[in-house]
């Protein structure tokens, strides 16, 4: 997938054959953004045109609501290897801007999408909203769309088990510690990228089957105790564990001290060094983050956890040798 930080340098690349486009934050890249592209994709094959997502960084919540202190799910490059895989042939990112977030709902059908990108159709969901203040809908689109000469296609909301997918949905869930539910609308475990936390000695073979991740900015599940998967490393060389990690603040010690420790279960001997990457997948919430009497109850409690998260990861690991492959797009 190619990727333009600028409408400028897309224009460029694109030329002036068109293409088909869709619009939006994309956090998290779900199931209902994955059934619009892959429809976009198709629709491109059927032109002879590229399929393009238009996205902003920052996420426009960010500017529009600044003491809304949005946590992303998908920080941008996380979200474009998500989009890539998704077979989709570029991503433009353009700058959401204070000037930006001005431009009206009919300049910027004129300016980015006509003349801009040369747009034949734009796909968007029946919430999309777009220009100034979000003044403009999918029908003021497809009116500009029919004056400016490029087709809508709105696609209704998409419900999983009778549950409408939306991005802000399984924020909510995530940030209330309910990760199996967010994964049945990801169709994926959600995850974090991060890096080991510095200062802990780590050399060429790290012998220790606990991590503690670099401190991390965007969406965690709320503190709790959390069946995981790490993936240390990456490319042919990564290797995945399973894991249980606790989110919080190790009540039990005295003074509280936020971390995300993550004890590997089938730990072996591994390189690793303060920049290895780490992806963090949480697959079931265990319990709630408790400040035990004493050390001896934390260490039985954590034993009863291991125990759990071993029999919720054999019936994990069954069931994923028997369902179909899901694309980790």
């Amino acid at each position: 997938m190619q990727v333009f930080r600028t409408l400028e340098e897309a224009s460029t690349a694109l030329g002036s054959r068109g293409v088909v486009a869709t619009i939006g934050n994309f956090d998290g890249v779900h199931i209902g953004h994955r059934w619009m592209f892959s429809e976009l994709i198709a629709r491109g094959r059927e032109l002879g045109l590229p399929a393009v997502a238009i996205t902003f960084e920052p996420h426009s919540a960010r500017l529009v609501r600044p003491t809304g202190h949005l946590k992303l799910m998908t920080p941008l490059p996380e979200k474009l290897a998500l989009l890539s895989a998704t077979g989709l042939d570029a991503a433009v990112v353009l700058s959401f801007t204070p000037d930006f977030s001005q431009i009206g709902g009919r300049d910027f059908a004129l300016g980015i999408l006509c003349n801009g990108l040369h747009v034949t159709e734009v796909h968007e969901g029946a919430n999309f909203r777009f220009g100034h203040r979000a003044g403009h809908g999918v029908q003021e689109l497809a009116d500009l769309g029919r004056e400016f000469g490029f087709a809508v296609k709105v696609f209704p909301p998409l419900r999983v088990q009778g549950e409408i997918v939306s991005s802000s949905r399984i924020r909510r869930l995530i940030a209330a510690g309910r990760v199996a539910q967010a994964r049945r609308l990801l169709r994926r475990p959600f995850s974090i990228v991060s890096t080991p936390a510095p200062g802990r000695g780590y050399g060429t073979r790290y012998t220790v089957p606990t991590i503690n991740l670099a401190p991390y900015t965007e969406l965690l599940p709320a503190n709790g105790v959390y069946v995981t998967q790490l993936t240390i490393g990456e490319g042919p060389t990564a290797q995945t564990f399973d894991a249980v990690t606790n989110i919080g603040n190790r009540p039990t010690f005295g003074e509280d001290s936020f971390t995300v420790e993550t004890h590997i279960l089938d730990f072996q001997p591994i390189a690793l060094h303060e920049h290895t990457p780490l992806r963090l997948a949480f697959l079931h919430r265990l319990r709630d983050e408790v400040r035990w009497p004493t050390a001896e109850a934390l260490k039985a409690q954590i034993l009863l956890d291991v125990s759990r998260a071993q029999r919720y990861l054999r019936l994990y690991h069954r069931a994923d040798a028997t369902r179909p492959a899901v694309h980790q797009s």
